[in-house]
């Protein structure tokens, strides 16, 4: 299966010249040319050339699960736009945290029972983002689970089935899972996703149109690995529904960045990654 076939990110923006992954899952060599001409750094810098080489021997382990996510998500519904007039814009305080106490509950290791607010919208989306970007998503026992909590219940069906077609042996393979979403010995795979901050496009008490800015570690760690853990960088766009006491996604899309410029560090070794996915826990996340 090739996802370059497929339609783009359910209705998002294909990408510069067409490419729709070109800059996710850390496809960018680690060099940077400044812009010249001017002291912003992020204004107008030109991107280096890739190496084919490169290309070929590390696997985008996100190009593949956000390639699979919104393969799953083909064709689903892109939301309702009438909420976009009530679309606020930024305050000054809007990146604050608002100190509201994460949600109490929990069904299939993901938060649950958010409130019925704006803020309940936001830390919603964040906790979906985690789960649908997490290396649980590739296991087909757990994608059950993540998908029947994270959708409403009439997407479901539809979606199940769409995800498991886009996590087939195929790509799995190309990751280096078995068929059940686990590694070989010796290695561990990594896909944790940390949201950086939210924003809301649009909101009423019964829907809401969500941005969740995320990074990330994604890759396979492991002596011999050809898909070392790298970072990236994107946005995933969520559209929610108040139903049955609590926010649901009905679709998602996504885009590259905002990313900033590498820093020039030194690696972790393979043991050093695979020892912090298995000794740092992950949160639940509130707005």
């Amino acid at each position: 299966m090739s996802f370059d076939d497929e339609p783009g990110h359910g209705g998002g923006d294909p990408g510069p010249a067409g490419d729709r992954f070109s800059t996710l899952g850390g496809t960018r060599q680690t060099r940077t040319r400044l812009p010249e001409g001017t002291g912003d750094i992020y204004g107008g810098a030109r991107r280096p050339p890739r190496n084919t080489r490169s290309l070929v021997m590390v696997v985008g382990v996100v190009v593949l699960l956000v390639a699979a996510i919104a393969f799953a998500n083909r064709g689903g519904d892109s939301g309702s736009t009438s909420d976009t007039q009530n679309a606020k814009k930024p305050e000054a305080q809007s990146t604050a945290a608002t100190g509201t106490k994460p949600v109490a509950g929990k069904q299939a290791g993901i938060a649950s029972g958010f409130p019925q607010t704006e803020q309940g919208a936001q830390s919603a989306a964040a906790n979906y983002a985690v789960a649908l970007v997490s290396a649980d998503i590739l296991k087909p026992d757990r994608r059950s689970e993540i998908v029947r909590q994270v959708f409403t219940a009439d997407k479901v069906p539809a979606l199940e089935a769409n995800f498991d077609k886009a996590y087939g042996k195929d790509l799995l393979s190309k990751v280096g899972l078995d068929a059940n979403g686990n590694a070989a010995q010796g290695m561990t795979y990594v896909s944790r996703t940390a949201p950086v901050g939210t924003k809301t496009a649009a909101y009423s008490a019964t829907s809401a149109t969500i941005e969740v800015w995320c990074t990330g570690v994604y890759g396979m760690a492991g002596v011999g690995s050809t898909n070392p853990v790298t970072n990236d960088w994107f946005t995933l766009t969520l559209q929610l529904q108040w139903v049955n006491g609590d926010w649901k996604a009905t679709s998602f899309s996504n885009k590259e960045g905002p990313a900033p410029v590498n820093a020039d560090r030194k690696a972790s070794t393979a043991d050093e990654m695979a020892k912090a996915v298995q000794e740092y826990g992950g949160f639940t996340y509130a707005r």
